[in-house]
């Protein structure tokens, strides 16, 4: 008899620990979901390619504004456009 209850106390701790580990990859899938929808589609850095200067470069994004934007210049107006839409061309 002992032997039958130490394998159901083994089946229910593995049950309970891999519906805590399922639980636990739920929520982060869900906070990581809800970050990615609020922060949009880059995090602090973005490999663009520079519209202005026809080259690769990574940039710092301020909210949705690169580091080396500058307000008037078509070409750095038009790839704020882009960054905001999501649609910049990346490497």
């Amino acid at each position: 008899m002992s032997d039958d209850g130490s394998i159901v106390r083994f089946l229910h701790s593995t049950a309970r620990a891999a519906g805590r580990r399922y639980a636990e990859s739920k929520r982060a899938y869900s906070d990581g979901q809800t970050r990615a929808d609020s922060d949009g589609p880059y995090d602090e850095h973005a490999r663009i390619v520079c519209r202005r200067y026809a080259q690769k470069r990574t940039v710092v994004l301020d909210g949705y504004e690169p580091d080396c934007f500058e307000a008037g210049h078509p070409d750095c107006e038009g790839c704020l456009e882009d960054v905001r839409e999501g649609t910049v061309e990346t490497w």
